[in-house]
């Protein structure tokens, strides 16, 4: 018999490409269904990015790219995390990857032992909790509620914390509420992660520009913590450049060199064309990452208001990314045509086949109570998307 390995057996398939897929699938059968499962902008990538590419091309950068990086991208990487957050490194401290799911799962790869336990604030992204038991880690979640903005308290983390935890994983703005940790409350976890010097930080900051609470804050900032943080961001969500696939971590050089070594072995370098796009993303003209913004914003405040005129439904007004996390609970147990909703899973499935509008179910972020919805599309599909699902849900009982 063909038997997968235990590593593979024990992890999950992705909810979100899941339900992406689904989506798909009905569309194929000409089912108009409007899909808001899927964490992508709708913008095009910026036409000086696309020129950059095209060039690379007829420059004949068409051989392997440098496993770490081309050394312009790293320089143009180290002059953005200066100016833009005031951080300091060097090009050797950066690695270029495919994507910041890569450089995610190089960390935790690089860092983490059979046993080692890495904390992780729920709601969480999706793959997460699946890196770090490919990791062979032992995921320790601390669950943060709408109540609370879906934030994690400094006394949540200390009570997380073990002899055996290894690591962090921050995500602000945050994958999938839109929560975003200020300057005081990262300061209040950073007090607590003083006192534990072993715990390295992982600062997924991939959703940094989209953010409309202000200026973005590091976990990195605190000087006490800069030396076990690891930065992670990239070029997807602020450019508009998710099929390009290039992220990058900012890390200690110890873990750079880490991630260097198994990155060596299993990938190599990361796309020549599109590492040559991406040093033009982040050395060139930033206009267009605040259009994007705009855009979001309003888009949020559109599907907020809404949404918020739908009975039931529970929702906090996240302040960055372009996810709407509402908790759905009022509906368990309510049921149209046969069909029963027991949970956020069930009632996903129902929005997407009688509704026709894609989401995710909660349980894939670890708050089984919520559904996650992109407002990644136009503010057309957006009006139509809400209208299709308060009339769903009213169906209901």
């Amino acid at each position: 018999m063909t038997q997968v390995s235990d590593r593979l057996a024990s992890l999950s398939p992705s909810e979100t490409l899941a339900m992406s897929q689904k989506s798909s699938e009905l569309k194929a059968q000409g089912i108009d269904v409007i899909n808001l499962s899927v964490g992508e902008p709708d913008f095009f990538t910026p036409d000086h990015i696309k020129e950059a590419a095209k060039k690379a091309i007829d420059d004949n950068f068409s051989f392997y790219s440098p496993v770490p990086g081309y050394a312009d991208l790293r320089k143009a990487i180290v002059g953005k995390l200066k100016r833009e957050n005031g951080l300091d490194y060097t090009a050797d401290q950066i690695i270029v990857s495919n994507g910041a799911k890569q450089s995610v799962c190089n960390t935790l790869l690089s860092i983490v032992n059979p046993g080692d336990e890495v904390i992780i604030p729920a709601p969480y992204w999706v793959s997460y909790v699946e890196m770090v038991k490919l990791a062979e880690g032992k995921n320790v979640i601390i669950y943060a509620g709408i109540e609370q903005d879906f934030k994690i308290t400094p006394a949540q983390l200390e009570a997380a914390v073990t002899p055996k935890t290894k690591a962090l994983i921050l995500c602000s703005p945050s994958n999938p509420t839109g929560s975003v940790y200020s300057r005081e409350e990262l300061k209040g976890l950073a007090a607590v992660l003083a006192k534990h010097p072993n715990i390295i930080i992982l600062s997924d900051e991939i959703y940094e520009h989209i953010n409309y609470a202000g200026r973005h804050e590091s976990i990195a900032q605190f000087s006490e913590l800069k030396e076990r943080t690891v930065v992670i961001n990239g070029v997807s969500k602020a450019y508009a450049m998710t099929g390009w696939r290039i992220g990058f971590i900012a890390a200690p050089l110890w873990i750079a060199k880490a991630c260097n070594k198994l990155q060596g072995q299993y990938t190599s370098g990361a796309s020549s064309i599109a590492q040559k796009a991406a040093a033009v993303a982040f050395a060139g003209d930033q206009s267009c990452v605040g259009q994007m913004r705009e855009a979001f914003l309003r888009r949020r405040n559109l599907t907020v208001d809404l949404l918020r005129d739908i009975p039931g439904i529970m929702l906090n007004v996240p302040q960055g990314a372009f996810y709407l996390f509402p908790d759905v609970k009022a509906y368990f147990g309510k049921s149209a045509g046969g069909r029963k909703i027991n949970d956020a899973a069930d009632l996903a499935m129902y929005l997407l086949e009688v509704g026709h509008v894609a989401a995710v179910g909660g349980g894939a972020f670890g708050a089984p109570d919520c559904l996650r919805f992109s407002y990644a599309t136009s503010d057309e599909s957006l009006v139509e998307a809400v209208r299709r699902i308060k009339e769903a849900l009213a169906a209901l009982s």
